[in-house]
């Protein structure tokens, strides 16, 4: 969570060039293993079409972690259950909602609805996930 706050206290322009960078280094990869003979769009133009699809992917991925962490630290604290899976998610969420308030009051950022909607997409899968593996673990650990 606390990795979640100082992103999202950077302010827009800096929040920017870091997923720039991130775009640049998606874009160096995967031309390192391109087709040949294929006409590559200029670089710029590839930096601002994927910059947007990066950013969306970076929410979703942090919020998936987060879903994890939560999930795991609401188990061990003894939370468990059949409505222990809604909790988790509404956790992820309301701590995602708060996020974009906080952004209004960082220069150059705003709140965005649809951010929320991609955290909670992220958290969902990997509350998902770690249901998913904690039931296969039980399952396959030696009974006493």
């Amino acid at each position: 969570m606390l990795i979640i706050f100082s992103l999202s206290s950077q302010p827009a322009k800096e929040s920017n060039e870091l997923s720039k960078s991130v775009t640049k280094q998606i874009i160096k990869a995967t031309q390192k293993v391109g087709v040949p003979n294929v006409q590559i769009e200029p670089r710029k133009n590839i930096i601002n079409k994927l910059n947007d699809v990066v950013r969306e992917y970076a929410h979703a991925m942090v919020y998936l972690v987060l879903g994890i962490l939560v999930a795991n630290a609401f188990v061990v604290s003894g939370i468990k259950g059949s409505k222990s899976f809604l909790f988790f998610l509404l956790f992820c969420i309301l701590y995602a909602i708060t996020d974009e308030i906080h952004q209004l009051f960082v220069p150059g950022r705003g709140t965005e609805v649809y951010d929320v909607l991609i955290d909670g997409i992220g958290a969902l899968i990997g509350i998902g996930l770690y249901k998913f593996i904690f039931k296969i673990y039980h399952t396959l650990k030696p009974k006493p």
